[in-house]
């Protein structure tokens, strides 16, 4: 089933282009967009122009900002001793709707994954090291470094990879915690997950 509008058809394939969204859900998309009125579909297109003008990259930190440093990064609430390590700047989004951390970030811009052609050298380990190593803004005031990658294959040999390069720096290297979800039966668990709530039991 085709728009009989090329203009209607056009937004359609761009909306496909996005992840996740299918042609069925693009063009839902598109008949959603047909009914707004002219000024909230230029309010629409404004912002996404606006995402490629005005975005960038924190030097310090490479989370995506309006200005250079963030604000997290510019922030002298923050505790700029510690930084947790994430793999994308949604992840920094999912921790701080926590409100439980009040630390810094460092954004790799994804995990080492040697069948996708990543490797350490295509992510923003070395900026990571120079942070830590006094050579950055920070000045060697870091004193801890979380690894709150994700809990995949990839995950876990990024972890591995910079907590090794890490080591000679004496800093404090943690990963976030991980086991069984809230919320959830020990019966539909997997193993691996299970196996990792067993090694990382804690004291009661």
């Amino acid at each position: 089933m085709h728009f009989t509008s090329e203009s209607v058809e056009a937004l359609v394939d761009q909306f496909s282009r996005l992840p996740g969204i299918g042609r069925k859900t693009a063009r839902r998309l598109a008949a959603f967009v047909l009914k707004l009125p002219r000024d909230e579909v230029e309010q629409m297109a404004s912002a996404l122009i606006a995402v490629k003008d005005k975005v960038i990259f924190c030097t310090t930190c490479f989370n995506v900002t309006d200005n250079d440093p963030c604000p997290i990064c510019a922030s002298e609430k923050r505790d700029h001793e510690v930084v947790c390590v994430v793999e994308e700047a949604n992840d920094v989004m999912a921790l701080e709707r926590t409100r439980g951390f009040n630390g810094t970030y460092h954004v790799l811009g994804g995990a080492i994954s040697p069948l996708d052609g990543i490797g350490p050298e295509d992510l923003r380990i070395r900026e990571l090291v120079a942070r830590v190593s006094g050579q950055g803004d920070s000045g060697g005031s870091i004193t801890e470094v979380i690894l709150a990658v994700n809990p995949s294959v990839e995950g876990d040999t990024t972890a591995y990879y910079i907590s090794q390069l890490l080591a000679p720096f004496g800093v404090l290297i943690t990963r976030l915690a991980q086991g069984i979800p809230i919320g959830s039966d020990l019966e539909f668990t997997d193993e691996a997950t299970l196996t990792r709530a067993l090694q990382g039991r804690v004291n009661l």
